[in-house]
């Protein structure tokens, strides 16, 4: 049994998994991103740079034999801001980078939340317009959309941290108290409206207002975001939501989360920007913006809406072999078909009745049977069956290996 919080994946878990994995990147190749990676182990300090020392408590760390303070990643900014810090002269800005690493964090497992889970990370470093948070938004929207999702499924809620710090100035918030006020924003969703007025004190009534409508609160950012979205035909999609202020401490300016409509699921992904990161950890100074999209949300509402359910349909070749006397050939004939075409090609390892090899076929997905028989046996011939249509074609195998048939 897999610990607490941590799956297994079946053949079929596993499918889906890589199906999700495949249109992220998909999605990011087309947005122009590059894939990159680190080690799932880093320092302790890494983290708790970026973190603060509570996070320790979040997550699985331990001494290594060399007597480091080591971690299981529960992120990946921190290890990309490494990366680049480490190399930022070696690359033309801006960077566009995605990642899709497993993360882990030691948090108390709830729906929608494990110990474990893979996360589609996009970020771009090196470009301080707003152009590229338009990108980053759409990029979240298309990635989405490319799952079959639409307008009436999802929304983006959009929101300003720098609109929060320049209130915060406007009504001389102390340094001290700053975090516990967006912390208390943070929670409002989630916490009785009184309980929020406690934290907020005097500001209560006037930060409620913003909340409650978010066209009295005056962000030229989002002014700008909101038309560079528009004039993409992507405006359904987005609202704006002076309830998101990402609770990590280092956002700078545009954040935004992604949610289900019907509110049944956790966040679907999060991020903004973020342009004192890279300075605070590795004193590079460029400005940087990303996000996080996890596969577990992401895979429960895909389960729910009953996508990606034909994985396994029209996928490759099963050699079936009718006459034992001939599986030479079809050793042969097995070897050139997945040479030639690339595709999946299976066949029986020992020797079964004819009927369960197509009900093998059948059960793996797969499109066409093709039939090594005693006509193979005396000449250069298969019969070819399209397992969907049940209509069974004979071809010469060097036709065959020349058709389209197959594919």
């Amino acid at each position: 049994m897999a610990l607490p919080g941590f799956r297994d994946f079946y053949p079929d878990d596993c499918a889906f998994r890589n199906a999700i994995f495949s249109k992220w990147r998909e999605v990011a190749h087309r947005y122009g991103f590059v894939e990159y990676d680190g080690p799932p182990l880093e320092p302790l300090d890494l983290f708790t740079k970026k973190s603060g020392q509570e996070i320790v408590t979040q997550l699985y760390n331990f001494k290594d034999k060399g007597d480091r303070e080591v971690a299981l990643r529960p992120e990946m900014t921190p290890t990309l801001a490494r990366l680049v810090t480490a190399r930022h002269k070696d690359f033309k800005k801006p960077l566009k980078w995605f990642s899709i690493p497993q993360v882990f964090r030691y948090e108390r497992q709830q729906k929608g939340r494990l110990r474990e889970h893979y996360q589609f990370n996009c970020d771009i470093i090196g470009e301080a317009g707003l152009e590229a948070d338009i990108e980053l938004i759409a990029l979240v929207i298309d990635t989405l959309r490319a799952f079959g999702l639409t307008e009436k499924d999802f929304v983006v809620r959009l929101s300003d941290r720098q609109f929060w710090t320049d209130f915060m100035n406007a009504k001389s918030i102390p340094e001290d108290q700053r975090y516990a006020f967006i912390q208390a924003i943070d929670k409002s969703e989630r916490e009785p409206r009184e309980k929020t007025a406690e934290k907020l004190g005097p500001l209560a009534a006037e930060v409620f207002a913003i909340l409650d409508d978010a066209s009295t609160g005056k962000s030229e950012r989002l002014d700008t975001v909101e038309t560079g979205l528009r004039h993409r035909g992507l405006q359904d999609y987005v609202k704006r939501d002076y309830t998101v202020v990402r609770g990590l401490a280092y956002y700078t300016g545009v954040v935004f989360e992604v949610f289900d409509r019907s509110g049944e699921f956790r966040a679907i992904a999060g991020g903004g920007r973020y342009d004192n990161l890279l300075k605070n950890l590795g004193d590079v100074d460029l400005p940087a913006l990303g996000f996080g999209m996890g596969d577990v949300v992401l895979g429960e509402i895909l389960k729910k809406n009953n996508s990606l359910k034909n994985l396994k349909k029209n996928n490759g070749i099963y050699v079936v072999i009718a006459d034992e006397n001939h599986r030479p050939k079809a050793m042969g004939l097995v070897q050139q078909l997945r040479d030639t075409f690339g595709l999946p090609v299976d066949y029986p390892l020992v020797p079964m009745k004819v009927g369960r090899q197509f009900q093998a076929a059948e059960d793996q997905g797969r499109k066409v049977a093709v039939i090594v028989d005693a006509e193979t046996g005396k000449g250069q011939v298969v019969s070819v069956k399209n397992l969907a249509s049940r209509e069974q074609t004979i071809w010469s195998i060097e036709d065959l290996m020349k058709s389209e048939v197959l594919k």
